[in-house]
């Protein structure tokens, strides 16, 4: 190895370090890319690199269009009638709230596609009826925190579009290749949290009233809002699966979406077309800064990386080794996910660098790519320092580091099958 690669490597080092530290992850992998490409003397690699991602389409128009439908389904509070109707059949199931509540978070995290979002959309609900049967605080986060990986099947959802692009196939048949694992990820915590919970004796907790807490709004449920949430979801499944006259990008059935969240806000609530409207561009803002931004700084890291070699000369060891790639790809984005309590830095930064790369060592692109997302989710939801995590472990007033003891042996397992089985 040259010079510049132990440079590259010690950099990487010292990026992690960073992103333990929490430090603005945008920041990390920008700086640590531009200066790995100053030192190989190709400061352009990092600029066009920055450009490129800048202005890519299909990244763009489906994260960005998401985010514009998420916030406007929380502005009309149309997640909080979803959650509120899914719930209500629940009550007075005992220990059986854990894994119902994990499967229904799971469900509910498709459609509002953000981790933290869809915690405090779901916790606030979910969490407050566990509490009341009994169950413990930190077992009642757990159960939701569990269901935050069901973004993964989600159009809307950063990875799915970037993958699906690389491989070059549609986000929808994307989705349709990794959907048997996301789901098998799912029922793993689902069945994991509910052995865990029991052993740990979770469901003898003592029970907590609630109710005072839950009337301090004038929140009311509504049946046809709570289906607002899955309007572009369906437009884009049925319109793959059954009716390809209605066939669609996610940007235009998610902007259908919206049309359609507004008439029926407006027809129940009189919403304001102005302020909806602000909402839904300003989602969109945030989709840019927060998501793109990542990407961003992802594609200028692995920039950098290439600029020096160390790209190349990591390809050439995986030829000769496809286990290696298997634990590379897996491990490594769980194990990051975990210490920083993000899944995305650490995979795209795998998946913009590696990934592109997997034919030449004897594996799939969306193989490769499907596996580095959901482990590096996996990751995510067994951190004690993850959004989300802080979000349900404040909605329950639980310690975040005993939610995490729970979700992390059915995190664990779910990755050393997806690692074993899924490439």
């Amino acid at each position: 190895m040259s010079l510049l690669e132990w440079l590259a490597i010690a950099v990487t080092i010292l990026t992690v370090y960073a992103l333990i530290k929490r430090l603005e992850t945008r920041l990390v992998l920008f700086t640590a890319g531009f200066v790995l490409c100053l030192v190989s003397m190709d400061p352009m690699s990092a600029l066009n690199s920055f450009a490129k991602s800048m202005t890519n389409n299909s990244l763009v128009m489906a994260i960005c269009s998401s985010m514009g439908f998420a916030f406007i389904a929380n502005y009309t509070q149309c997640d909080r009638s979803l959650v509120h109707y899914l719930a209500a059949p629940i009550r007075g199931l005992g220990v059986f709230l854990i894994p119902i509540c994990t499967a229904v978070t799971f469900f509910i995290n498709i459609a509002i596609p953000s981790a933290a979002g869809c915690a405090a959309a779901v916790g606030s609900t979910l969490i407050p009826v566990m509490l009341r049967a009994g169950i413990k605080p930190a077992a009642a986060a757990a159960a939701v925190m569990g269901g935050t990986i069901g973004s993964y099947l989600s159009p809307g959802t950063s990875h799915n579009p970037f993958v699906a692009e690389m491989a070059g196939i549609d986000v929808m048949d994307f989705i349709a290749f990794h959907a048997m694992w996301s789901i098998l990820c799912g029922a793993i915590l689902v069945v994991g949290l509910l052995f865990v919970c029991i052993f740990l004796g979770d469901h003898k907790g003592e029970k907590v009233d609630t109710e005072a807490q839950q009337k301090d709004d004038s929140f009311k449920p509504n049946p046809l809002k709570a289906l607002m949430p899955l309007v572009p979801i369906t437009i884009l499944v049925v319109g793959n699966v059954w009716l390809p006259v209605i066939k669609m990008g996610v940007a235009q059935a998610m902007v259908m979406g919206a049309v359609i969240t507004l008439l029926v806000g407006y027809a129940f609530d009189r919403t304001n077309p102005q302020e909806f409207s602000k909402k839904f561009f300003s989602g969109m803002g945030k989709g840019y800064a927060d998501v793109m931004g990542i990407i961003i700084a992802a594609g200028v890291f692995a920039a950098g990386l290439r600029a020096t070699g160390l790209i190349d000369t990591f390809v050439d060891v995986l030829k000769h080794s496809n286990d290696i790639a298997r634990w590379g790809g897996s491990l490594g984005p769980w194990i990051m996910g975990t210490i920083t309590g993000s899944g995305d830095a650490a995979t795209m930064a795998f998946n913009e660098a590696v990934t592109p790369h997997a034919p030449e060592f004897g594996m799939e692109i969306k193989a490769l790519g499907a596996l580095a997302f959901l482990t590096g989710a996996l990751g995510r939801t067994m951190s004690p320092i993850a959004g989300a995590m802080v979000v349900v472990s404040g909605i329950a007033m639980a310690n975040p580091m005993d939610v995490a003891k729970r979700t992390a042996l059915p995190c664990t397992i779910a990755v050393f099958v997806l690692a074993l089985f899924m490439v």
